[in-house]
């Protein structure tokens, strides 16, 4: 543990590392000091123990993706796009998602389920209000109402990702007792439909670190030999919010839906692409249907390391102020990477369209 201002220093080390060190330290603190709190308040987590949401009923969704024109003339006729891998990953620039048409925001659930991840620069769409957000998310389908995490009061459709000196939920969920803190999801995976394309923006953010790791499912699908992609094929997987709704009622948390467990198929088809990916993510999912215990936890210990190694499928998304994000829940995974300044604030808020029920890839 680093010293405080008032400790000595009884280890040797050159004069300069010690002033960095107690800099640092006076730094943190002056910043503790004069922090007047979130840039933008009204986004500021709310639970409520008392808030309660009905279950999830299905609803009839139509992938907008397959309404678009491939060309895309809504979307990108004035924008500058850079791919970061040839997997997954694009910067967008030259483009404001508010301002775009129905027809361009079809294209975009298109170009986010080929690219699977856009990283689109300075955005205004931080300042466009509550209500504005959700009305351009609800293109994609209905928002999906978090049962545990923080939202915001009076607008349950947001869940509130959120970090300072004095409030880290995300370690007290991860726990300090592993080497590292990754944790490869896809967002809510449980749902009977699950989410699709997604929508994050940033409200403040760390001078340095606090990027997210994303991750190809369908690439991952692509690296598997033919005989192996057969076996996975058959298979369904069981995907549970039970940990989830466990951990936030020991710590006094809401869990505003009891907790569902769902069957999802290991590799699901893309609707707009026509793609397969691999649909399984060491946070929700806990076992394959009809495979004993050693069995299952084989597979999925697999998986889930082929998913976290593969390097070469994936990219660390990085964020400026102005940034929005928009990835495919349905052919991605992803990780924060908890590697910033603790005493910095991360405040980010995330928008959940649910999709279709997930379509089985068939062998």
């Amino acid at each position: 543990m680093a010293p405080s201002v008032t400790e000595t220093i009884t280890v040797e080390a050159p004069v300069e590392a010690i002033a960095q060190i107690v800099g640092t330290l006076r730094l943190n603190q002056d910043q503790e000091k004069e922090d007047n709190g979130p840039s933008y308040p009204l986004y500021y987590p709310h639970w409520d123990l008392n808030e309660k949401f009905p279950p999830t009923e299905i609803h009839e969704f139509t992938e907008p993706g397959t309404r678009a024109d491939p060309a895309k003339p809504n979307l990108l006729a004035n924008a500058k796009v850079t791919d970061i891998s040839p997997y997954l990953g694009t910067e967008v620039t030259g483009v404001q998602i508010s301002q775009l048409t129905k027809e361009g925001l079809d294209e975009l659930a298109l170009y986010t389920a080929e690219r699977k991840v856009l990283l689109f620069r300075d955005q205004d769409f931080k300042d466009l209000g509550p209500q504005r957000q959700i009305e351009i998310a609800r293109h994609f389908g209905p928002i999906q109402r978090h049962p545990t995490s923080g939202n915001v009061k009076g607008f349950p459709e947001f869940h509130v990702v959120y970090r300072d000196a004095k409030h880290d939920p995300f370690r007290e969920y991860i726990g300090d007792g592993r080497t590292s803190h990754l944790g490869w999801h896809s967002d809510v995976s449980y749902e009977k439909q699950t989410p699709g394309t997604t929508f994050f923006f940033i409200l403040d953010q760390p001078n340095l670190g606090s990027d997210t790791l994303f991750v190809s499912q369908v690439e991952a699908y692509n690296r598997l030999s033919p005989e192996f992609k057969k076996v996975l094929e058959g298979l369904k997987a069981v995907h549970s919010a039970i940990p989830q709704a466990e951990f936030s009622r020991r710590r006094g948390g809401p869990v505003r839906r009891e907790p569902i467990e769902t069957e999802h198929p290991l590799v699901r088809v893309h609707p707009a692409t026509g793609e397969k990916a691999l649909y399984v993510n060491e946070q929700f999912t806990k076992r394959i249907v009809g495979f004993k215990h050693e069995e299952s936890e084989w597979l999925l210990k697999f998986l889930f390391d082929h998913i976290a190694k593969g390097a070469d499928f994936q990219i660390r998304g990085t964020y400026r102020p102005g940034t929005v994000v928009v990835w495919d829940n349905r052919v991605t995974a992803h990780s924060a990477t908890p590697d910033f300044d603790p005493s910095f604030r991360r405040h980010a808020v995330r928008l959940t369209p649910q999709a279709e029920i997930p379509i089985a890839a068939s062998a």
